[in-house]
């Protein structure tokens, strides 16, 4: 599993491996874009990392994380542009995708839906057998929401 933390400055990755129906973690990063390139390039350079790592990885499906937004316009339509070139190249791979909400995510992975970051953390290091938990922020949450949807998808019989 391919799960996403959408960015735009920031785009967050990880992918979960079940084995023997043990749950593991694989390949997680970051996608950065420079701040002075312009929306195009940074947009094009976002589709293009993701449609390395689904060569590389080999993911069977990919989850994201909803885009929830209160605040700042600008920034949630072009993250809403970066999550648009991340489908798009799971699209090109032929990938189902699932998308969760940040509750949903924190509730399947700590029990609680309003848990904060250092527990979300927590959980998924101790959830895939990491020594630390995992950082930055960004990564930890792609790896939640690919966790996420392996316990969802087993229970649904996926």
């Amino acid at each position: 599993m391919l799960g996403i933390d959408p960015g735009f400055g920031r785009l967050g990755y990880g992918i979960v491996d079940r084995v023997q129906g043990v749950l593991r973690a694989g390949e997680s990063g970051l996608v950065e874009t420079d701040k002075n390139a312009s929306l195009p390039a940074r947009l094009a350079q976002i589709h293009c990392e993701v449609v390395r790592l689904i060569a590389r990885s080999k993911p069977d499906c990919i989850a994201t994380e909803a885009l929830l937004f209160a605040a700042n316009r600008t920034t949630a339509f072009d993250v809403s542009k970066a999550l648009g070139v991340v489908l798009l190249a799971a699209a090109e791979a032929d990938l189902p995708w699932s998308e969760y909400t940040p509750p949903e995510v924190k509730l399947t992975v700590t029990g609680s839906g309003a848990a904060k970051k250092p527990q979300v953390q927590f959980m998924v290091a101790k959830l895939l057998a990491l020594p630390d938990p995992p950082k930055p922020d960004d990564v930890a949450d792609a790896l939640a929401v690919a966790l996420c949807h392996a316990i969802r998808g087993r229970l649904a019989g996926m």
